[in-house]
């Protein structure tokens, strides 16, 4: 069977909202080539092997699996990372924790708690080559994850395994960032599309959705720099309690950033001087 004859069949199979995009997802894994290449290439002959390895990937993404888990990549920022069952899949709306960090961040050493696969931390060590990166991951299997993508993309940063802030004990950082789990136990989403099959471990926090960022940002002025920023994603309708739980903590110069959807979604802050020597 011909590529483009499979290709065809593969679109009409595919079960999901975006068929064509997912088979072409599929096609372009396991065939090694370029969207394009779907096109010109319409002609190759497709081998045993071949076939069967997408019929295999057709019946997953037709069971709910995500395409990244899949394929085994994801693109973000300008680079690709490889991605698993052990963390989330990066998505679009945290490329918006990216820009408001660079924005920010200039230069100096920086943070990111809970790197899960490394994406955040990756992106601003490219776009902040002079930048010292430091990132902590609870699970091993996501912290070995987050040190290959490193690797693959260039990047020279210390991932270290621990809970939130205990491997970086009595460090400093110029910038903190964070993507910590923020969803309720009891939100439909949960139920729904690719978080299926993404662990509830980095999804859920506490019966609010809070309990991550309240550690997160009331321990962060003891690991900030003077005049050190920290920035978190949070979720579409927890802005005004996570710039309430900033002000508490001491930050000043407090603002939320929305995502796509018009929703806040990241909140930052500057610690004061003050602040900042008594971690407050």
């Amino acid at each position: 069977m011909t590529l483009g004859e499979f290709r065809a069949g593969l679109i009409q199979c595919i079960q999901s909202g975006s068929p064509k995009a997912d088979a072409d997802a599929l096609l372009c894994s396991v065939l090694g080539c370029s969207r394009t290449s779907l096109i010109t290439g319409a002609s190759r002959v497709l081998s045993d092997a071949e076939i069967s390895k997408l019929e295999s990937f057709a019946a997953r993404r037709n069971n709910g699996e995500p395409i990244a888990y899949i394929t085994g990549t994801r693109g973000f920022w300008d680079f690709e990372v490889e991605v698993n069952s052990s963390t989330l899949i990066p998505r679009p709306e945290t490329e918006f924790l990216v820009e408001t960090s660079l924005g920010l961040f200039e230069g100096g050493t920086f943070l990111d708690l809970g790197t899960g696969t490394g994406a955040i931390l990756i992106a601003i060590s490219r776009e902040r080559p002079s930048a010292v990166a430091f990132g902590t991951e609870l699970v091993p299997e996501a912290a070995a994850l987050a040190r290959r993508n490193c690797v693959k993309n260039g990047v020279k940063a210390k991932i270290m395994e621990g809970s939130w802030y205990e491997p970086v004990e009595g460090m400093k950082f110029d910038l903190i960032v964070s993507n910590p789990p923020y969803i309720d136990p009891y939100d439909h989403h949960l139920n729904e599309g690719d978080v299926r099959f993404e662990p509830r471990s980095a999804l859920v926090s506490g019966l609010s959705g809070l309990d991550d960022l309240k550690l997160i940002i009331g321990n962060a002025p003891q690991y900030l720099n003077d005049s050190g920023h920290l920035a978190v994603e949070h979720g579409w309708d927890q802005g005004f309690a996570v710039r309430k739980l900033f002000s508490e903590a001491g930050f000043t110069d407090i603002g939320s950033v929305r995502d796509y959807g018009g929703h806040e979604r990241v909140t930052y802050g500057i610690i004061s001087d003050g602040a900042a020597a008594s971690g407050r």
